[in-house]
C-alpha cells in the first residue's frame, strides 16, 4: 500500500527491513562462532544437534555485531569499517571459507571424541544435514530479531510524540521486550511445556497388555499391596517386577540368598506429597523393609526412572538382604527438569526421608538395618538437598552413593572447590577421605590416608558427563577440568572457547545418554566398586568384584 505521497506503508514498508541483506560484519562474526561450535566438546554430537547449535551461535554472533554497531550509532560514533559492495562480497566469501573449513574438519573433531569413548570413527560428517538445520535455526532467530527491531522502532515513533528521542528509544525497547517475553514465556514456552508434560503423563499411565500385575504379595502392585498396579507409573511398574531374584543371587554366591524388596510409589498414587511418602513408608513396613540388613532410600531421576545398573548390583552385593524405597516426583526427564524446575521433588524426598529416618532412629541400633541413600542425576541432587547432615551426627545414617551429581548441586560444587590441589576437578580428593570420596571409571576411592568415619559419602561421576560439569561460567572462564590433566574419557581435542564452550556443553546435556560407560550413562561395572565402598559388606574381596563384573557384564538400562 502507498500513502498520499506515493510512499510504501504497512506490510510493504516492513518487507525490506525483515528480509533485507545481512550485515557483512555480522555474517563474518556468526561464521566464526559457527566454525568454533563444530570443534569437539564433551559428547559426540549428531548432525541435528550440531546444526541447532551452529544456527544458534551464528545468530548470537550476528546479533552481537548488530548491538555493537547500534551502540556506536547511539554514541554518535561512526564505525571504522564501511561495507562497500566489493568489500562486502569479499567478507561474505571469507565467511563461507570459514564455515567450509569448520565443516571439513567436523568429522575429525567428532572422531577425536569417539576415539576417547572407544566408538567407531565416522566416515563422514553429514554436512548437508548440519547446514540445513543450522540455516533454518539461524534464519528463524534472525527473523525474530528483525521483528523485534521493527516492534521497538514502532513504539519509539509512537512515544517520541511526547518524550525526548532517547527516552522514547528506551521506552520502545522495553515495550518490545515485554511483548516478546509475554509471547515466548506466556504462550510458546508454556504451551511446549504443557505438551511435553501431557505427553509424558499419558505415557506414564499406559500399561502394555502383556505386562501383568505381580502375584507375589510382597511386591507393590499385587493384590495384597497398598499401592495399585496402575499407580506405580511406567518406570515404577518395570522396576518392581525386574531385577535379580532370590534364585539368581543364590546361584551367583553359591549359597542361600533373600528376595530383594523394591517399594515404589508413582505420582498418581495420591494427591499430596505427604500422602505419597506415607504410602511408601506403610508399604515398606508391610513387606518387612526394616527387617533387612540394608535399607536404601533411592531418589529417581526426573522421569521416575531408577538405573538397573545401580539397583541390580546393589542387590547382588547385599545378597538380596536389602530393601529399596522410592517415590516419583515428576514426569519430565532429568535434563529438562534441571532447566525448568530443579527443586521440584525436594518436598517428596524430604518427606520420605523424615518418615524413614524418624522410625529408624527409634529402633534398636543392634537390630535395625544399615541406612543408605542413593540418587542418580537430578535424584542425586535432591537426595543431597534432603539430608540435614549437621542435625544427625548423634545418630547418623551409614552412607550414600550419589551418581552423576548435576552441576547445580552445592555439595558437589563444594567438593570440587575445596579439593586437594594435587587432585583433578573431575575426580577431586576431599579432606582426608574419612567422610567423602569420589570415583570415576578408573577408580579413585582408595587414594586416601585416613580410614572411613561413621558416614561414607561416595560420589561417582564420569569426566565426560556434561550434566555434572556444566557451568554458566564456562562462557567467560576456562574450567579447571580443562586446565590440567584431563579425564581419560574427555577427548584431547576439546579446547575452551569463550561463550561457545558453555553452549556446546549445554547442548551436550541433551545427548549425554546413549553410550554406556560414558557421558551421563553409568555402567554396572562402575557401580560395583562404588557400592562396595559405600556399603562395606562383610567378606567382600577383589575377587568378588571381578566375578560380579564378569557375571553382569554391561546391563542395558534403556
Amino acid at each position: 500500500m502507498l500513502d498520499k505521497e506515493g510512499r510504501p506503508t504497512g506490510v510493504v514498508q516492513m518487507l525490506p527491513r525483515l528480509f533485507g541483506p545481512l550485515s557483512p560484519t555480522g555474517v563474518l562474526l556468526g561464521a566464526l562462532l559457527f566454525a568454533m561450535s563444530l570443534t569437539p566438546s564433551m559428547v559426540p554430537r549428531g548432525p541435528e544437534i550440531q546444526g541447532a547449535l551452529g544456527g544458534l551461535v551464528f545468530a548470537i554472533g550476528y546479533v552481537t555485531s548488530y548491538l555493537a554497531r547500534s551502540g556506536l550509532n547511539w554514541l554518535g560514533l561512526k564505525p571504522a569499517f564501511r561495507p562497500f559492495p566489493v568489500r562486502s562480497y569479499a567478507i561474505y566469501a571469507l565467511a563461507l571459507v570459514i564455515c567450509g573449513f569448520g565443516l571439513w574438519m567436523g568429522a575429525d573433531w567428532q572422531n577425536s571424541i569417539r576415539k576417547a569413548w572407544n566408538l567407531p570413527e565416522l566416515d563422514g560428517f553429514a554436512t548437508s544435514s548440519v547446514v540445513v538445520v543450522a540455516l533454518a535455526i539461524a534464519a528463524l532467530l534472525l527473523f525474530a530479531g528483525r521483528l523485534f527491531e521493527l516492534l521497538a522502532a514502532k513504539w519509539r515513533l509512537r512515544t517520541a510524540r511526547f518524550l525526548p528521542p532517547r527516552v522514547a528509544q528506551g521506552v520502545g525497547l522495553l515495550l518490545a521486550l515485554g511483548i516478546f517475553w509475554a509471547v515466548i514465556d506466556g504462550i510458546a514456552f508454556r504451551l511446549a511445556l504443557r505438551t511435553i508434560d501431557t505427553t509424558s503423563r499419558i505415557a506414564d499411565l499406559v500399561i502394555p497388555p502383556d505386562l501383568a500385575p505381580p502375584t507375589d504379595a510382597d511386591t507393590p502392585g499385587s493384590a495384597a499391596s497398598l499401592i495399585a498396579w496402575e499407580d506405580l507409573g511406567r518406570w515404577g511398574r518395570g522396576y518392581v517386577i525386574s531385577g535379580p531374584n532370590r534364585d539368581e543371587i543364590a546361584a551367583f554366591w553359591e549359597e542361600p540368598a533373600r528376595q530383594p524388596i523394591r517399594v515404589y510409589v508413582g505420582l498418581t498414587a495420591s494427591g499430596t506429597v505427604e500422602e505419597r511418602a506415607k504410602l511408601a513408608f506403610d508399604e515398606l513396613m508391610r513387606v518387612g523393609g526394616f527387617e533387612r540388613k540394608y535399607l536404601v532410600i533411592a531418589t529417581p531421576t526426573g522421569s521416575g526412572w531408577l538405573d538397573p545398573g545401580a539397583m541390580n548390583t546393589l542387590e547382588y552385593i547385599t545378597r538380596g538382604d536389602v530393601a529399596t524405597v522410592a517415590i516419583q516426583y515428576s514426569y519430565l526427564s532429568s535434563p529438562m527438569s534441571v532447566i525448568i524446575d530443579p527443586e521440584n521433588g525436594i518436598a517428596e524426598s524430604r518427606a520420605l526421608f523424615d518418615l524413614i529416618y524418624g522410625h529408624w532412629t527409634a529402633l534398636s541400633p543392634a537390630s535395625r538395618p544399615r541406612l543408605y541413600l542413593h540418587g542418580l542425576s537430578l535424584g542425586a541432587f535432591l537426595s543431597q538437598e534432603t539430608v540435614p547432615l549437621l542435625n544427625m551426627f548423634g545418630d547418623p545414617f551409614h552412607g550414600a552413593l550419589w551418581t552423576g551429581s548435576p552441576f547445580l548441586s552445592e555439595m558437589w560444587r563444594m567438593v570440587q572447590d575445596r579439593r586437594h590441589p594435587d587432585s583433578p576437578a573431575w575426580r577431586p580428593k576431599f579432606g582426608n577421605g574419612s567422610l567423602i570420596r569420589t570415583a570415576n571409571q578408573d577408580g579413585g576411592l582408595e587414594r586416601f590416608e585416613a580410614p572411613w568415619g561413621p558416614i561414607r559419602l561416595v560420589f561417582l561421576q564420569y569426566g565426560s558427563d556434561p550434566i555434572v560439569f556444566f557451568d554458566y561460567s564456562l562462557a567467560w572462564r576456562r574450567p579447571d577440568w580443562l586446565r590440567t590433566t584431563r579425564a581419560p574419557d574427555l577427548g584431547p581435542g576439546m579446547r575452551w572457547l569463550p561463550l561457545v564452550t558453555m553452549l556446546q556443553v549445554g547442548f551436550d546435556m541433551a545427548v549425554a545418554v546413549g553410550t554406556l560407560g560414558y557421558g551421563h550413562d553409568y555402567a554396572a561395572r562402575h557401580y560395583i566398586p562404588a557400592w562396595a565402598e559405600t556399603l562395606n559388606p562383610e567378606g567382600w574381596t577383589p575377587e568378588n568384584e571381578a566375578r560380579l563384573i564378569d557375571h553382569l557384564r554391561d546391563l542395558t538400562p534403556r
